[in-house]
């Protein structure tokens, strides 16, 4: 008895190992592609010309926390219940009764939210603003412009004109440089 036992024990071991594998791929390909889209997204950040990004990164953070301790997290949960859709029957003129579509379930959800949400982006960026920056969307730069340019990370940021635009780097860093 204990020969089969190892049989079934190796078979669903295989299956395991299969189906991590198979879903491999798609983890990387959905990795790849959420990556390639952030680097066509434009950069939305708080900007003041000439400031330092070591000094941003450090005014933002200091604006988050300030926010967060004003205006505190209260996340609700809402649950909806599951709920049965009942069959469709149609019926002929004799009184046969045929079911057209099976009764079924739709699943339960759990929603949270923080109400507080748009209250806590609102301090944060009054705090900005009394710090002199304002917040601003850079487009990102076409791939030739990307590839012409040399790599680097913006350490200062420089004042903006219309045909400026965002490199974003691979270690999440940024270059702005501007359209020729």
């Amino acid at each position: 008895m204990a020969e089969p036992l190892a049989r079934v024990n190796a078979i669903v071991i295989c299956a395991r190992s299969m189906q991590y594998s198979t879903m491999k791929p798609h983890v990387v390909v959905i990795v790849c592609t959420a990556a390639g889209l952030i680097a066509c997204a434009p950069l939305n950040t708080y900007y003041k010309p000439g400031a330092r990004v070591a000094t941003l990164e450090r005014d933002t953070t200091a604006c988050q926390v300030k926010a967060l301790r004003d205006v505190p997290a209260s996340v609700q949960v809402h649950h909806i219940p599951p709920r049965y859709v009942r069959p469709v029957k149609k019926c002929d003129a004799a009184g046969q009764c045929k079911v057209v579509r099976a009764g079924y379930y739709t699943p339960g959800e759990t929603i949270t939210f923080d109400p507080n949400d748009a209250l806590r982006a609102r301090v944060e960026g009054q705090c900005m603003a009394d710090k002199g920056y304002a917040p601003v969307s850079i487009p990102p730069c076409p791939d030739s412009v990307a590839r012409a340019t040399p790599a680097a990370a913006t350490k200062r940021l420089p004042a903006l004109s219309a045909k400026s635009c965002v490199i974003r780097n691979q270690d999440g860093s940024f270059q702005i440089t501007t359209r020729g």
